[in-house]
């Protein structure tokens, strides 16, 4: 086999984990009311897919065929951009009927519960009066249609903003034009009514198609179908950086303006349009067929998250999971009090961001304290994160907060927030022109008697209050002065617009994160090569870098068990014989989505374990700026360590990966308890504000499985009855907000999946196989390299 045989195309393995995202659509063992969100967050996944990946593609294809630019292949799979562009097609209108099929379904479950889709195609005189009255009563009045023939230009068509068309015929030239009218997204989208004691709802673009003789006159319509235009929206910002005197929000708020007008990359049609109709639309708007959907579903899925929300107030518990609380502290808890002790570690969604936050506005009103600094990229729309740091700049504190303002579709939100900190006296930085900073980090400087002191925060997910409770992170806090002193030098460096070259403690992408764990990999590889039983568990969202997947197909081969938890894109094959066989791959999509980094390594005696803001994709480890830390605390690494021995074992949400790169759900053997490893984490964190020495699992281990296997898992049943504070009803209705939808970092929408099977041990070509191990964590200080060693890292391909 060539190398090239352990590489995934970026690109095709995205469109395999949204399959894993909408395979959730169909799942009986996922709640009614959930499934159809999982569908909407299929198509908004898809929609980002199209707008900033495709759309870069598009870009790049143009210019290579044009010979502006030097022909460019990708350096795993080694294909152009044209032929990523023409595998990505086929596989998209693949997924699309399997959607058109889960859709379908969705909507036979749903009538089975009482809600009813309008189907305008067979109404009863009675229902045809009723919708033809609101129709011209509604939404007539409001319509906008144009025609488009030899007097009338072709309009601009909005991004992700539906149409009907109307093929004309004039009665006496017989000459064919096209009608359009605009269906808003201003408009409200779906209409219900109550009939019998169920529910009916209707789509405003159905109703429409429906009457549209009554706009354009029944005579000279031909013709009629919904079309909808995705275009790209991958702006480039250094465009706008030619004058250097103009105010750089000033800069993005003009690339914003001009993403609406780019290019279209997709046209969705529904139902099959005539030949004319497709023909004129592909003309007016340069696209191939090839990148034209017909599609038996509507054209936009996210009706189904309002949908939803109706379901759940009107009191159908049943069709929805079981209402969770991130777990509280104590009344008398105070981070910044506990961080003096030790370090600390909190797990959202489990736990909740308010200790974080409180420390915030304590930190504010600290007469002691002199400076709060913070990396701010995706923040909530009403932020009390950010309310604390102006309270502080108010207070007089110096508040540094540098605000991303390139975080993709969060842009405007982050331009607005960064106008408040300013009026609010906090210095704005923005950061570098050529690295996109995507740090989660933040440092108070307190100043007492003896001197400055720290606490620093590090942590996987960002500053936002509705995130942490649907995405799973990981939040690092400590008093440790060495970890302050770094965290203040990366603050400065960042203020000047300088990498961070130098630290001990810290992981700081570009310079000190990729060769940093590469160093940590070439240890564990020694390790094995000497005979110990060697492994690696890596959690995270994505991998593409060539340099780290080369270095896991040396560790495979050098007898190194490893073990990758990648929720998202995954450019390596697991379990190639002769090159990855050691290599184990699965992906978690569920309830939460699974959005945190831990890295272990193991070498026979020690562990060695990280927490980071970044992934293993080559924009995180040479294009961004990303923070991250070694965790020391004994208790704090074993705490890591059960949870990623927790969701190894999960065999509810979990898919693995195979030698094809096919994924496959796990599904329990005979008698095997179900483990659930998000359920299981309001378990294995039910103590932990109340910390304990050593740190102990809260339910024990199976007696076949060895120490260092965690918890038993126990039924959501067994939880509500445990730990009611967490599983009961809210006093209101929940804000059940879209995490795709809102933050789409992501590509992020929600995902998460685990699946396992029990597979034959496979022997290394050189070593065999470590066991995962059982040995009790060791902690041990990193070796330093010097400036030397890193940089000839850095720049190693």
């Amino acid at each position: 086999m060539s190398d090239e045989s352990i590489f995934i195309n970026r690109e095709l393995s995205w469109l395999d984990f949204n399959r894993r995202v909408l395979a959730l659509g169909k799942d009986k063992n996922v709640p009614l009311g959930e499934r159809i969100k999982f569908l909407a967050i299929y198509g908004s996944n898809l929609d980002e897919f199209f707008m900033v990946r495709v759309g870069s593609l598009q870009e790049r294809a143009n210019l290579e065929q044009s010979k502006t630019k030097k022909e460019k292949r990708e350096n795993k799979t080694n294909m152009t951009a044209a032929e990523q562009l023409a595998a990505i097609m086929p596989k998209t209108a693949q997924l699309q009927e399997e959607c058109d099929k889960f859709y379908a379904k969705a909507l036979e479950n749903l009538a089975e519960n009482g809600y009813h889709k309008v189907d305008f195609d067979h109404l009863t005189k009675e229902e045809e009066h009723l919708w033809k009255k609101y129709f011209q009563s509604e939404l007539f009045p409001i319509l906008s249609p144009q025609i488009v023939d030899n007097r009338h230009p072709f309009p601009f068509l909005r991004n992700k903003e539906i149409y009907l068309g109307v093929l004309l015929k004039e009665k006496h030239t017989q000459e064919q034009s096209l009608g359009i009218v605009p269906i808003s997204s201003q408009m409200e989208r779906m209409h219900f009514i109550k009939k019998d004691g169920a529910v009916q709802f209707a789509l405003t673009e159905e109703l429409v198609l429906h009457y549209a003789s009554s706009i354009f006159g029944k005579d000279s319509m031909q013709e009629k179908c919904l079309f909808r235009v995705t275009r790209n929206a991958d702006i480039d910002v250094k465009e706008g950086m030619m004058d250097h005197d103009i105010d750089y929000r000033e800069i993005m708020t003009e690339l914003l303006r001009r993403r609406r007008k780019l290019a279209a990359v997709r046209l969705q049609i529904t139902p099959a349009p005539a030949p004319e109709v497709e023909r004129l639309l592909c003309s007016r708007l340069e696209l191939t067929r090839k990148r034209v959907f017909l599609q038996k579903s509507p054209l936009d899925l996210s009706f189904f998250f309002k949908l939803s929300g109706r379901m759940e107030a009107e009191g159908h518990p049943a069709l929805f999971y079981t209402p969770a609380r991130p777990m509280l502290p104590p009344p008398d808890y105070d981070l910044a009090t506990e961080v003096q002790k030790h370090d600390v570690l909190l797990s959202y969604p489990y736990q909740s961001i308010r200790p974080f936050i409180a420390m915030l506005k304590k930190a504010a009103q600290d007469p002691d304290v002199i400076s709060i600094k913070m990396t701010l990229y995706r923040m909530a729309r009403e932020s009390q994160i950010v309310q604390a740091l102006m309270e502080a700049a108010e207070n007089g504190k110096e508040v540094v907060a540098l605000v991303e303002l390139r975080a993709r579709f969060d842009e405007q939100n982050n331009i607005d927030w960064s106008k408040q900190l300013e009026s609010a006296g906090c210095t704005v930085i923005y950061g570098f022109e050529d690295y996109k900073v995507h740090s989660k980090l933040t440092l108070i400087t307190r100043k007492g008697a003896e001197g400055y002191s720290y606490i620093t925060q590090i942590g996987t997910g960002n500053y936002n209050e509705k995130t942490s409770e649907l995405y799973t992170d990981y939040s690092f806090i400590t008093a440790d002065e060495r970890i302050g002193e770094e965290a203040s030098k990366v603050f400065r460096n960042l203020a000047v617009q300088q990498l961070t070259e130098e630290s001990d403690k810290m992981l700081v992408a570009p310079l000190r994160f990729k060769s940093v764990l590469l160093d940590e990999m070439d240890h564990v590889i020694a390790a094995a090569r000497m005979g110990r039983p060697a492994s690696m568990i890596l959690k995270n969202n994505s991998i593409s870098d060539r340099d780290i997947i080369l270095k896991l197909q040396e560790a495979s081969c050098a007898g190194v068990r490893i073990d990758m938890i990648v929720r998202g894109i995954c450019c390596v094959r697991a379990e190639v014989p002769g090159k990855t066989e050691n290599l184990h791959i699965r992906s978690l999509v569920g309830r939460y989505l699974e959005h945190g980094r831990i890295y272990s390594f193991f070498d026979g005696t020690h562990t060695r374990i990280y927490i980071a803001s970044g992934d293993f994709l080559t924009r995180n480890t040479e294009c961004r700026v990303e923070v991250g830390v070694r965790v020391e605390d004994p208790v704090l690494v074993q705490k890591l360590t059960d949870i990623l021995q927790l969701q190894l074992r999960d065999n509810v949400n979990a898919r693995v990966m195979d030698a094809n790169g096919n994924y496959q759900k796990v599904k329990p053997a005979e008698g095997e308890p179900l483990v659930n490893s998000q359920m299981g984490m309001y378990e294995l964190l039910r103590n932990d504000w109340q910390r304990t020495e050593p740190w102990k699992c809260t339910t024990p281990a199976p007696e076949t499985e060895k120490p260092a296997a965690v918890c038993q898992e126990v039924t959501v049943e067994q939880l509500k009855q445990e730990l009611p504070h967490v599983f009961q009803p809210a006093p209101e209705k929940a804000e059940k907000a879209a995490p795709a939808a809102q933050q789409p970092d992501h590509y992020e929408a929600l995902e998460q999946m685990l699946n396992n099977k029990p597979r034959a041990a496979q022997p290394a070509p050189k070593a065999p196989a470590a066991p995962r191990p059982a040995v009790k964590p060791v902690v041990t200080a990193p070796k330093k390299k010097s400036l030397l060693e890193r940089i000839g890292s850095f720049f190693r391909r």
